[in-house]
């Protein structure tokens, strides 16, 4: 991610005096489309190879209905933690910094949660963020610089999901996670939200840096059982991901 950084500040110094920087920005603009199309073709597979990781995960368990309740249990804590980092965290963010009330905040952008609620994309939403912005008196250099960056690296939600779902997989395992290790999820889980692409049920690919960087990859194939409810989780979190583009 830094180099990333370091590389577009550079190019964009001098795209304006060198021909070949144009044709590299040019280059890396085709990548972008054409790895965007190749990540929604595999997407496109994804009810045929989820059934059968799921298959094999109910084949598995001893258990069913524990593991439905405990996949419920799951959805309940997603659900709290998102609403706790929109209600209340954000919020709170705002009105500190601002000094102002939130609610202003939320009513004016609400079009935007809408839209990001139904598409499950922040890039899909951008364009509706951009108008809420502006019709709230936000100068049009700062929303157009804020707003693009914030739909591809501000991924509060999704870093919240990512660390909750890795907790969730090493507890019905029964693996106890130590301090060190839960610090490791948190900032690898912000790295990897940051990294991820801003479509739907991108963070689940993502997720496998996570499970990695605890040494909890050879339970993967658990991922199956959160992308059974992943559809409509990511549209959750792809609301607080849109609501901290706002903040």
């Amino acid at each position: 991610v830094t180099f990333s950084v370091f590389f577009g500040a550079v190019m964009s110094q001098t795209a304006s005096e060198d021909e070949g920087t144009r044709r590299v920005a040019a280059l890396l603009d085709a990548l972008l489309k054409l790895v965007t199309r190749m990540v929604e073709h595999v997407l496109s597979l994804t009810p045929v190879g989820v059934l059968s990781l799921i298959a094999a995960s109910i084949a598995d368990a001893c258990d069913v209905g524990a593991m439905a309740q405990a996949i419920a249990l799951y959805i309940v804590t997603v659900v709290l933690g998102l609403g706790i980092q929109a209600l209340v965290v954000l919020p709170c963010l705002y009105s500190a910094t601002t000094r102002s009330t939130p609610m202003a905040l939320l009513r004016a952008y609400a079009p935007s949660f809408v839209t990001a609620f139904g598409t499950d994309s922040s890039s899909a939403t951008l364009p509706v963020t951009l108008r809420c912005a502006k019709r709230q008196g936000v100068q049009d250099s700062v929303a157009n610089f804020v707003l693009p960056l914030g739909a591809t690296v501000n991924m509060n939600g999704t870093a919240l999901y990512e660390a909750l779902t890795v907790i969730f997989i090493a507890q019905r395992h029964g693996v106890t996670l130590t301090m060190a290790q839960t610090f490791v999820v948190v900032v690898t889980g912000t790295m990897a939200a940051v990294g991820a692409a801003a479509i739907p049920s991108a963070g689940l690919v993502t997720m496998l840096m996570v499970l990695q960087a605890v040494g909890l990859s050879q339970f993967a194939s658990d991922i199956a059982l959160v992308v059974t409810v992943d559809w409509f989780l990511d549209r959750l979190r792809t609301v607080v991901n849109v609501e901290g583009d706002a903040v």
